[in-house]
């Protein structure tokens, strides 16, 4: 069992990333931290909360909560991505609460006064309270947003490292990019945060766009996702949905698909790149990887938040430490896609027989 902590920025693959945190049988999700990224941080924060309704966790995790985090990078201006995600982060999704509606709100994190309990307390009390001075288990802490959140906590809690498994993080690129020439978009949101992380004398693992990109919603995983007892061929038309939760996942993926075919070309579908992060914590053994020295580029005109990942052992690192001066990152190589999708098909339905989305 994997004790987990999710830091997110809702967006329609963070959706996916939460329900499968949500109903992942070998993960126990301790909570979910929200920053800036895909929408403002006020969206992101309600994204998580009306994801976390939808998806059932009541059912299976009902002292989970989401807390509130950095609004804006560490030096830089915040960027979010309506082109990608429409203005509230979750565009085109039919079938979400509204953001205000009481059973959203009730999975925001308060204190005894009623105010917000913010990521970084969130984070520190849940990787105490599990790691328990050594007594208890490790957290492995997902990002799938900007880093700021967890560059602040690396920061401010060196002393609770210990208590951390691994930094799981959906981000960059080995030579490619894509919000620039050669930057991935989470690390370019803040790539000083996310060198901060590099530079952590903890494990870390980065799923690069070279693999997510892989993992395309195709028309035959959309079709099984709208009615998983078809039997048809072809699939034009789609089926349709058997659930009004498989309906919302629908909508969810076809606006994404639509965003990611006009902006960067994709026909066959959309690539579920945060959804990989929780694959990767629950079976590591589904993942190709190898150890790597990583940086981000910080200062480059033209290649600001490029991961550069040291291929060929230039900088004459080994591995001895996960920190500075170490081969510091596993890098993601390849993922076996049949049994991704199989993992996936099968918390969207264990999420069918829990969704408040169905009643």
């Amino acid at each position: 069992m994997k004790f987990v902590w999710m830091d997110v920025d809702p967006g329609h693959d963070d959706a996916t990333a939460i329900l499968l945190a949500v109903q992942c049988p070998d993960v126990t999700l301790l909570g979910i931290s929200t920053t800036h990224g895909n929408a403002s941080s006020d969206w992101t924060y309600r994204n998580a909360a009306r994801c976390l309704y939808a998806f059932g966790a009541s059912s299976r995790c009902p002292d989970v909560r989401v807390y509130p985090g950095a609004a804006k990078p560490l030096l830089r201006a915040a960027k979010h991505d309506p082109e990608i995600h429409g203005a509230d982060g979750l565009g085109g999704v039919e079938g979400f609460p509204d953001a205000d509606d009481a059973q959203v709100t009730r999975w925001f994190a308060r204190d005894e006064y009623g105010a917000p309990v913010r990521a970084l307390d969130g984070l520190s009390r849940a990787v105490q309270r599990t790691w328990n001075g050594g007594q208890g288990s490790k957290v492995s802490v997902i990002s799938s947003g900007p880093m700021t959140n967890i560059g602040l906590f690396v920061s401010v809690y060196p002393d609770l490292l210990d208590g951390i498994e691994e930094f799981v993080f959906m981000g960059g690129g080995v030579g490619m990019g894509n919000r620039s020439a050669v930057a991935e978009y989470n690390i370019l949101c803040d790539p000083h945060a996310a060198q901060i992380v590099l530079n952590a004398p903890v494990k870390k693992t980065m799923i690069p766009i070279n693999v997510t990109h892989t993992a395309i919603v195709n028309r035959s995983v959309r079709a099984k996702l709208l009615s998983p007892s078809t039997s048809q061929e072809h699939f034009e038309p789609p089926p349709a949905a058997e659930t009004k939760l498989r309906h919302t996942l629908s909508t969810l993926i076809n606006f994404f698909a639509e965003s990611y075919k006009s902006t960067f070309g994709f026909e066959d579908g959309p690539p579920l790149h945060d959804a990989l992060t929780v694959a990767y914590v629950a079976y590591p053994e589904m993942f190709q990887d190898k150890r790597f020295r990583v940086d981000v580029e910080l200062d480059g005109t033209h290649t600001s938040g490029e991961t550069v990942v040291d291929v060929w052992n230039y900088q004459g690192c080994d591995e001895s430490s996960w920190g500075a001066g170490g081969k510091n990152c596993l890098v993601a190589q390849a993922v076996d896609l049949e049994r991704f999708f199989s993992f996936f098909h099968d918390c969207v339905r264990r999420c069918d027989e829990v969704s408040p989305l169905n009643v």
